[in-house]
C-alpha cells in the first residue's frame, strides 16, 4: 500500500481536501480524505506544500498515430482515399514507443483519446488510452472504440475538392453525411430482419429435429446468407446511440449543421473543437451538447479560425455548457495544463477549467467510473505537483498510472 500524507488534494468532484491523505492499493484509490488512518506497513510519500490531483485527460489528441518526430512516412491518422472510413480503427495504428508518450507521462498526461485527423467526412473509430510505458497498445486501452470521428468545414472539402470528387463543398460535406447515416439504417434494417429470418429458421430447425424421423417432413432451410458490409457495421453502434460521434466542427454555421443531422438520426455526440461554439452557447447548453474545445493556443492558419478567441471556453463554460480542453496535438498534449491556465486568464472559471481536463473528459469519452477524480474504488492515476496546478511554474513531481509510478522526479 502506498499512502500519500500531508498533501492539497483537488479530487474534483468533492472539493479541495488540505493536508489530506490518499491510500493505494491494487492500482486503486482505496481511501482519500482528511482525517484517513495509515495502515502499518505502508509505503509514505509525504506531499506536504504539493498539490494531488487527478492524472490529466485529453480528450482528443492524435498522440502515436501521427508519431512525434519521424514525418510524412510514419503519418497514419488521415487515410485520404476514400471520405467515408469508418471501419478504420486507430488502435490498429498505434506506436505505442512514440517518443510523444514518454512527454506525456512527465507532463501528468495519464489518459488521452487518440484517433484519426479531419480529412475524412468519418475518420474512423478513436481509442482510448492510459499512457503507460507499454509494448503492445493492447496494454494501454482503457476504452476501443472511444468515438467515431466525422468532420465538417474545410478539411474534408479541401482534401476531396481538390480532386474535383464528393464533397468539395459544405453542401457536399451534409449531403454525404447524410446518405451514409442513412445507408448505415437500412443496413441496419436488413441485417435485423435477416436476423429475426435467421432465428425463426432455427426454431423450425430444433423443431424440425425435436420430433420422430417419420413425422419430420421437409428439413427447413436457411435463409439466403447476408453480404457483410464492415463499413456499414462500423456505424451501427452510432445508430444505436452505443458510440459517440465526434464531429470536428469550428464554425458556427458547422456546428449548427452537426447538430441538425445529429438530431435526424438520433447520434450521441460531442462539439469537437467548437471554435465559434461562444457565438451560439445558448443553443448548445440548451440541447445539453458537450464540446471538446480547443487547442486554445492555436493560430488563424486557415480561414474557418479567423474569429479563434481563447474566450470560448469560459463563455462556452458560464453558459452551462460541460467543457472538456483538448490540445489536437501529439507531443504537445504535455501543454494541456497550459492551455486551461489561458482559459481562466480569459475569463473561465478556476474550477471549470480544471474539471475541463479531468472529469469532464472522462465524462464526455464515457470512462469517468475509472478515471478523472480522486474517489475511492477508482483507478490510482494522479500527478503530485510542485503548486498549484494552473502555475506555469509547477511542474509533476510524481505521476501514478493505476498505482505505478511511471514519472519521479523534479527541476
Amino acid at each position: 500500500m502506498l499512502a500519500v500524507i500531508n498533501g492539497t488534494i483537488y479530487t474534483m468532484t468533492k472539493g479541495v481536501i488540505r493536508k489530506g491523505t490518499l491510500l493505494i492499493e491494487d492500482g486503486r484509490i482505496a481511501q482519500v480524505g482528511k482525517n484517513v488512518a495509515v495502515p502499518k506497513g505502508a509505503e509514505i510519500y509525504d506531499a506536504r506544500g504539493k498539490v494531488v490531483m487527478p492524472g490529466l485527460v485529453d480528450a482528443h489528441c492524435h498522440t502515436g498515430i501521427f508519431p512525434d518526430g519521424v514525418g510524412w512516412t510514419e503519418s497514419d491518422g488521415n487515410e485520404m482515399t476514400d471520405p467515408v472510413t469508418p471501419h478504420l480503427r486507430a488502435l490498429d495504428a498505434i506506436h505505442p514507443e512514440d517518443m510523444a508518450f514518454r512527454d506525456l507521462r512527465e507532463a501528468g498526461i495519464t489518459t488521452i483519446n487518440t484517433g484519426p485527423g479531419s480529412a475524412n467526412l468519418i475518420g474512423g473509430q478513436f481509442v482510448c488510452l492510459k499512457t503507460r510505458k507499454a509494448s503492445t497498445v493492447e496494454e494501454m486501452v482503457l476504452m476501443a472504440p472511444s468515438g467515431m470521428k466525422m468532420a465538417l468545414g474545410e478539411n474534408p472539402k479541401r482534401t476531396y475538392g481538390e480532386r474535383k470528387t464528393l464533397p468539395s463543398t459544405r453542401m457536399g460535406n451534409a449531403a454525404q453525411l447524410r446518405s451514409v447515416l442513412q445507408s448505415a439504417r437500412n443496413y441496419l434494417e436488413r441485417l435485423s430482419r435477416h436476423k429475426e429470418k435467421h432465428d425463426a429458421f432455427v426454431g423450425k430447425l430444433v423443431d424440425w429435429e425435436s420430433k420422430p424421423f417419420p413425422e419430420r417432413g421437409e428439413r427447413p432451410q436457411p435463409p439466403d446468407p447476408f453480404d457483410r458490409d464492415i463499413k456499414m457495421e462500423a456505424l451501427i453502434p452510432v445508430l444505436e446511440g452505443n458510440l459517440r460521434a465526434m464531429i470536428h466542427s469550428h464554425r458556427a454555421d458547422d456546428i449548427m449543421t452537426a447538430i441538425r443531422i445529429s438530431e435526424e438520426f438520433g447520434l450521441r455526440f460531442s462539439i469537437e473543437h467548437a471554435t465559434e461554439g461562444y457565438k451560439i452557447a445558448d443553443i448548445l447548453a440548451a440541447k445539453n451538447i458537450p464540446c471538446v474545445v480547443g487547442p486554445i493556443f492555436y493560430s488563424r492558419m486557415k480561414y474557418e479560425l479567423r474569429e479563434l478567441t481563447p474566450r470560448n471556453p469560459g463563455i462556452l463554460s458560464r453558459a452551462g455548457v460541460k467543457v472538456a480542453i483538448q490540445t489536437d496535438e501529439m507531443s504537445a498534449v504535455k501543454y494541456l495544463r497550459i492551455n486551461a491556465a489561458l482559459a481562466v486568464q480569459q475569463g473561465m472559471k478556476e474550477e471549470e477549467a480544471l474539471k475541463a481536463i479531468t472529469i469532464y473528459p472522462a465524462e464526455i469519452i464515457g470512462v469517468a467510473e475509472r478515471i478523472g477524480s480522486l474517489e475511492k474504488g477508482k483507478d490510482a492515476d494522479l500527478i503530485v505537483l510542485s503548486g498549484h496546478p494552473l502555475d506555469y511554474r509547477s511542474v509533476p513531481e510524481l505521476v501514478l498510472i493505476e498505482g505505478e509510478r511511471v514519472y519521479e522526479g523534479s527541476l
